[in-house]
């Protein structure tokens, strides 16, 4: 029994030995991919195996075809549109694929997805540029925001974020109430089309953050597009993106169009004050004047200086006449109310020499409407006229002239010695005119023409907000389409 003991135990000795030098042979025999890694960049990238200086070969390695390169752009935010310089200024990450066939390696069957570098000059770098680029920076916090991806076929992703201020020419005719079209052009430097081809990549390539947030516009839509460009130095291969933005009109009605609209109905107010309130209407008329220029003023200083019209030109313009046509209504009045004041000298005179009388309201104004008719009409031939139709009536003889006497202007004492007569036209029928019995009802010509103002300027004002309102929305629908 003791023997089988000890051959037992012997054996099993033996086995745990073996297992053991088995589980250190597997260790030292697993293989280490991030040293494999290392060995396939210094196999392909060595400096006897891979000249970064010699553009890849075309489409299946072929040496005549074009190298072919697609592209990809992902918007990550537009920070700013300018209208005075006319460009904006965008942050992307950009993103071109090509292929390589010096770049080949082993995957160690599908071990190594693909290689990864953070220095562009090691490999061969297609020579794109932006051309309507006016700055632009790359990031480099914390680590520089660039990588390549090298794929066991050979395929080269070069990915990097950016962030440029762009050119971007604008049409402002129809300004507030526009949409404009910002390009982002690409394209190559120094390879002609016969050695260099860029490509929009096939599926989705422009993509926008979805929560992108522009303080006064809203983008509509982007379009892709190839730009070929010839030169007398060949022919080069370019790429655009056209960005569509329209303008958020809700930030200019608030800021312009309603404080516009409430300056010209202020300057309306003059019409209701009395035209003898001199200081009162001459200062809101300057007023309203100088607040209008001031804010057309405003709104020209954040514009650039073109030559054409723009919509907003043609509100401001139109509404700082109006404020100025109100001025100018108030200088008509004044003027109307001081040659009425002229004719009364006499009249004064008149009543003057009669102040031990009491006289009405009527009286007055039937003497001063005397006083008028006799400045117009009296004449030599008129007075000799009239008095030999009185003559005639009293001897009882019939003329075809009627005589009218006027209204005493004084007491019965006196009215007897100033009664005189006038002579009249025969009666000729006239018809009835609306807006002259109305404006019969106000005697002076100066209150006349402030009633005419009240109702001219409002629908006018109206008229011309339904013709700018219906031709430029109108014109932004022909636009948009």
């Amino acid at each position: 029994m003791s023997l089988y003991k000890s051959i037992f135990i012997m054996l099993t000795m033996c086995l745990i030995n073996s297992g053991c030098f088995y589980y250190r042979g597997a260790q030292q025999h697993k293989t280490n991919y991030r040293e494999k890694e290392k060995e396939v960049l210094d196999q392909i990238l060595g400096p006897g195996s891979y000249d970064a200086r010699i553009r890849p070969s075309g489409i299946n390695g072929t040496e005549n075809n074009p190298c072919n390169v697609h592209i990809n752009i992902f918007f990550r935010s537009i920070s700013k549109i300018e209208d005075y310089h006319m460009e904006y200024s965008v942050q992307f990450t950009f993103r071109e694929q090509w292929t390589d066939e010096r770049l080949k390696f082993n995957d160690y069957g599908g071990r190594l997805k693909y290689l990864t570098l953070t220095e562009a000059n090691r490999v061969w770098m297609p020579d794109l540029f932006f051309s309507n680029e006016k700055e632009g920076h790359f990031h480099n916090i914390i680590m520089p925001n660039v990588y390549i991806r090298i794929f066991p076929t050979g395929s080269v992703l070069y990915s990097i974020r950016i962030s440029l201020t762009l050119a971007c020419p604008m049409n402002l005719k129809l300004y507030p109430l526009d949409r404009q079209v910002c390009s982002l052009r690409m394209a190559s430097y120094g390879w002609t089309t016969d050695d260099l081809v860029f490509y929009w990549k096939e599926d989705d390539p422009v993509q926008v953050v979805r929560n992108l947030h522009l303080p006064r516009f809203t983008l509509e839509k982007f379009n892709t597009d190839y730009c070929n460009s010839k030169t007398n130095t060949g022919e080069y291969s370019c790429l655009k993106v056209d960005l569509i933005f329209k303008r958020e009109f809700s930030y200019y009605l608030i800021q312009i169009y309603i404080p516009c609209c409430m300056l010209v109905i202020v300057s309306w107010v003059s019409f209701w004050l009395d035209q003898a309130a001199v200081p009162a209407r001459v200062s809101l008329g300057v007023t309203t004047l100088l607040t209008m220029a001031t804010q057309t003023s405003g709104i020209n200083a954040s514009l650039p200086p073109v030559s054409y019209t723009k919509a907003i030109d043609v509100w401001t313009g139109v509404c700082l006449t109006f404020v100025f046509g109100a001025l100018l209504e108030f200088a008509l009045v004044n003027y109307a109310s001081r040659r009425q004041k002229r004719p009364t000298a006499p009249l004064n005179e008149e009543l003057s020499s009669v102040n031990s009388f009491e006289m009405t309201s009527i009286e007055i104004s039937d003497m001063y409407r005397d006083n008028m008719q006799k400045k117009r009409r009296e004449s030599e031939l008129e007075h000799a006229a009239a008095l030999e139709a009185a003559d005639q009536l009293e001897d009882g003889t019939t003329f075809p002239m009627v005589v009218s006497y006027y209204k005493p202007l004084v007491r019965d004492g006196l009215s007897k010695d100033k009664r005189r007569c006038e002579v009249h036209m025969p009666h000729q029928e006239r018809r009835s005119n609306c807006c002259r019995s109305w404006l019969s009802k106000f005697p002076t010509r100066s209150k006349r023409i402030d009633v005419i103002s009240r109702i001219t300027f409002p629908l006018v004002f109206a008229l011309f907000n339904v013709t700018y309102w219906s031709t430029y929305l109108f014109r932004q629908d022909q636009d948009n389409e």
